[in-house]
């Protein structure tokens, strides 16, 4: 049976407004386990699910550093073959200047 307030449902899921846990009853006072303090807990608790939601976004950070690199070595490449297809065209253009001013010459 599920009734509000058990710890299976809790009236609450902040934990600064549940009830502080009672030592137990059944240890003798003074036992080795020492007393926890909740706020070093819930200021953990709240480090990691502040963690956990920047998850996400670092993940996206990084997805979107890998693309811009990608499409960084993408105009390198596309800018490189289009400086040799440039070259090719060059040298072809100043072989045909000197044939004809070889034929020019021998005219």
């Amino acid at each position: 049976m599920n009734t509000p307030g058990t710890i299976d449902r809790p009236l609450t899921h902040d934990p600064k407004k549940q009830a502080p846990m009672k030592p137990s009853t059944s240890e003798p006072a003074g036992s080795a386990t020492p007393d926890v303090t909740t706020t070093g807990a819930n200021a953990s608790r709240q480090n990691r699910t502040r963690e956990m939601q920047l998850i996400p976004e670092a993940l996206a950070r990084a997805h979107m550093r890998e693309r811009l690199h990608e499409a960084e070595e993408q105009r390198r490449a596309v800018r490189l073959v289009m400086a040799r297809r440039m070259q090719r065209k060059a040298e072809r253009a100043s072989l045909r200047a000197r044939r004809a001013l070889a034929m020019a010459v021998m005219q």
